[in-house]
């Protein structure tokens, strides 16, 4: 389940792609999503990853390009396919993994 990152703390703060944080949610299983306004860099960013597999960030030039309710969606897809290391099948499932990490970069460049 999504929740707000640091129980809201960090809103209106400074992010790392040196916008105001608008939304920073944390997902129960393990990843992170920040959407900032007013970068250095571009209008909006979008900072997200899944803990020790990837982060991406995405420059873009409105709030609505975004799509931050659809990657909060896909980022937690998959999370559902993360294998536990003792699951027999771990190695072919991680490579599923890493195709939907691509998958997911493609879909939110």
């Amino acid at each position: 389940m999504w929740r707000p990152f640091d129980n809201g703390a960090t809103l209106g703060q400074p992010g790392s792609e040196g916008g105001v944080i608008v939304r920073d949610e944390e997902h129960d299983a393990g990843a992170r999503a920040t959407l900032e306004r007013d970068c250095g860099s571009a209008p909006w960013t979008v900072t997200c990853g899944v803990y020790g597999w990837f982060f991406h960030t995405r420059f873009l030039g409105s709030e609505t390009e975004a799509e931050f309710p659809a990657m909060l969606d896909r980022l937690a897809a998959i999370l559902d396919i993360v294998p536990m290391v003792s699951d027999p099948a771990c190695d072919a499932k991680m490579r599923v993994v890493g195709e939907a990490i691509s998958e997911f970069v493609a879909r939110f460049p």
